[in-house]
């Protein structure tokens, strides 16, 4: 797990606990005051966010005890490993992204991070700077991409 990473899921449990827990446990109080509890859709609805809740503060938990920290602003070099920033070029279509390469728990495309058990960061690491990489994607198609840049820090 980077540092970046290690923070981000810290403020999400730090939220989901003070913010997110006592304000689902005051929705189901609400709606236990509505009566029947078999047939109040409310109740069920918050003990159902409450369960998604409570779950998601197990998960983080669990995976901030077990994480081994890695700082990639202390790598360098031009083959690409875990905490790698890299950018690629699709052969195909000549289309340039960049992504970093992070933990599972910390992998969000929408950020520019995938998980480093992901296809595409398991076909990249230990290649180098200039290298071309076949990479199978869940689709079944094989893409080709050029590495153009590979950035720590």
């Amino acid at each position: 797990m980077t540092p970046a990473g290690q923070t981000r899921l810290r403020e999400e449990l730090q939220r989901l606990k003070e913010i997110e827990r006592p304000k689902i446990a005051a929705e189901i109080g609400v709606a236990r005051e509505h009566g029947d509890l078999k047939e109040n859709a409310e109740y069920h609805a918050a003990k159902e966010k409450q369960g998604f809740i409570e779950g998601r503060i197990q998960d983080i938990e669990g995976g901030l005890s077990r994480a081994e920290v890695i700082d990639p602003t202390q790598l360098s070099g031009d083959i690409v490993k875990f905490g790698a920033k890299v950018t690629l070029e699709n052969s195909q279509t000549g289309e340039k992204t960049t992504y970093q390469i992070v933990g599972p728990m910390e992998a969000d495309i929408s950020r520019g991070t995938i998980s480093v058990t992901a296809p595409l960061s398991r076909a990249l690491v230990g290649r180098e700077l200039g290298e071309e990489v076949n990479v199978k994607t869940p689709g079944g198609e094989t893409r080709i991409y050029e590495i153009l840049e590979v950035h720590y820090g």
